[in-house]
């Protein structure tokens, strides 16, 4: 991901690990091929919806 950082351009990342996506600028959630949510890590951390659902699968 460091060398993805080093770009100056736009990439398209499809991630499941979270240390992948907590360096993302915005992240897009899809639920049944919709977006359902969007943000920085932190913001969609604050709110309650399926990211940090699925986040929290994850650690546990």
């Amino acid at each position: 991901m460091r060398n993805l950082t080093a770009l100056t351009s736009t990439r398209v990342v499809i991630a499941h690990r979270l240390s992948t996506l907590q360096q993302a600028d915005r992240i897009y959630v899809l639920q049944a091929g919709r977006i359902v949510q969007s943000g920085s890590f932190d913001e969609l951390m604050e709110g309650d919806g399926v990211f940090r659902e699925l986040v929290r699968r994850q650690v546990a």
